[in-house]
């Protein structure tokens, strides 16, 4: 689900960063040292905080699916 893609140039830097030193498979813990680094990690938890929003908001609009089907005996009992 695409929230965002807006990053600034020092937050590009930064997960530029991250994900380089991950992939040699060193500790990224340098980059919190990034004065932009505070801001990617809000944006961050601002996108996935949207998403669970998002997800929230389509199970409450959608009730497809949410309510149990009635059982052979539930029927029977009814009709009879």
């Amino acid at each position: 689900m695409r929230i965002s893609n807006s990053f600034s140039e020092g937050e590009i830097q930064v997960l530029e960063f991250i994900l380089q030193t991950l992939l040699r498979g060193g500790n990224p813990s340098m980059a919190t040292r990034n004065k932009d680094f505070a801001a990617v990690y809000r944006k961050v938890m601002t996108m996935k905080k949207r998403v669970e929003e998002k997800k929230s908001q389509a199970k409450i609009s959608s009730s497809v699916g949410t309510v149990a089907a009635a059982d052979h005996d539930d029927l029977h009992l009814k009709a009879g």
